[in-house]
């Protein structure tokens, strides 16, 4: 048996390991990892050296993104933290501001308490508001379904400013027929609480909250009728991983695959990167907040072409990227000058993580 054991040895390396560009051997794909939901602060870890990544790529990504305003930053690789980062007197129990990438924590509530039948997503918004929530003809505020604002398709007039009051809620074109980012999605945490009969933030925390561990996040709510989520960097990353692995969190369903997959993929022919709230990286066009005009190729040339994201103003991120198994976070303020959800700062900053492992 001896004399084949380097030969076993040699075959383990071959066909248990894959051997990356600088030379080292990476171990075997572990399992995904989820860390506890008791509100413990234990959290499982992978180094960059164990990946095999490049380590002389990580202080140019540290330097560029504390020159540009960040707060925090993690990844995420099957669930374990590979790399934690905190600035400009940021911690990991700080809380921050989600801003709009806080959106798809309303598009998974929402399918959440359309699995448990209290609401179908293609009835109108008026079968759980009543009539006159716009100032649109009732005819024309009676096309506009759950769907469309989960699609940003309302047709209502997205030049008035974000406050969602009936007066401001004013038509533009019928639903379906034009896409416009619209702070109007908000009245889908009213749709859930007009149809399960709890609040908001009692249905948010038991159904998704607290299933997750995402311990201390609370909504705030802004004088414009809007809410805006607040937690540390962990509890985004939580969510982040709960999407890596389709609305599963542990084996327990959080929110069901199929409305998961229809939410993370094309939702109307408009724009071509938009989802339920989830944009899209990888597509042949897509749309940006306040603009009309349809721009060609993918909104990131330089991030995963399967990686979709939860995107906020002042460049609050998760990027979700199945083919890698990671998950990417990102808290702070602006990256240059004050913008909306997508920046240039997206696009160098993927340059700067490509570096590691490719």
């Amino acid at each position: 048996m001896r004399r084949y054991f380097p030969l076993l040895l040699v075959l383990f390396f071959v066909f248990g390991c894959s051997k990356n560009d600088c030379g080292c051997v990476s171990p075997p794909e572990e399992a995904m990892y989820f860390p506890p939901s008791d509100g413990s602060t234990n959290w499982e870890t992978r180094s960059i050296t164990d990946l095999c990544w490049n380590t002389n790529a990580v202080q140019p990504l540290l330097d560029y993104l504390q020159l540009k305003n960040s707060r925090s930053f993690i990844i995420l690789v099957n669930g374990r933290i590979v790399m934690e980062n905190y600035f400009n007197g940021h911690t990991a129990t700080t809380p921050w501001y989600w801003a709009s990438a806080g959106k798809t924590l309303t598009s998974t509530v929402t399918g959440i308490a359309e699995q448990e039948g209290y609401l179908n997503t293609n009835n109108k918004v008026s079968d759980y508001l009543g009539t006159g929530w716009t100032s649109e003809p009732i005819a024309k505020e009676n096309l506009i379904t759950c769907k469309h604002l989960l699609t940003m398709s309302s047709g209502l007039d997205d030049s008035l400013g974000d406050a969602i009051s009936a007066a401001n809620l004013q038509y533009v074109a019928d639903a379906g027929t034009r896409w416009a980012y619209h702070n109007v999605y908000v009245k889908l945490q009213d749709v859930v609480t007009q149809a399960t009969g709890q609040t908001w933030n009692n249905y948010f925390n038991t159904k998704l909250r607290d299933k997750l561990g995402m311990t201390g996040g609370s909504w705030i709510n802004s004088t414009d009728g809007t809410r805006t989520y607040w937690s540390t960097t962990r509890n985004m990353a939580r969510f982040g991983l709960m999407t890596l692995n389709k609305g599963k969190w542990n084996g327990t369903t959080i929110i069901n695959e199929t409305y998961f997959n229809s939410a993370t993929a094309t939702s109307q022919t408009i724009n071509q990167s938009y989802g339920y709230l989830w944009w899209l990286n990888g597509k042949s066009s897509y749309h940006l907040p306040q603009s009309q005009y349809q721009f060609n190729g993918s909104i990131i040339p330089h991030g995963p072409s399967d990686m979709f994201m939860a995107l906020g103003k002042n460049d609050q991120k998760i990027y979700v990227i199945p083919s890698k198994k990671m998950v990417v976070i990102r808290m702070g303020d602006a990256a240059d000058a004050v913008n909306l959800a997508l920046s240039d700062f997206d696009d160098v900053l993927w340059q700067k993580i490509n570096a590691l492992y490719q």
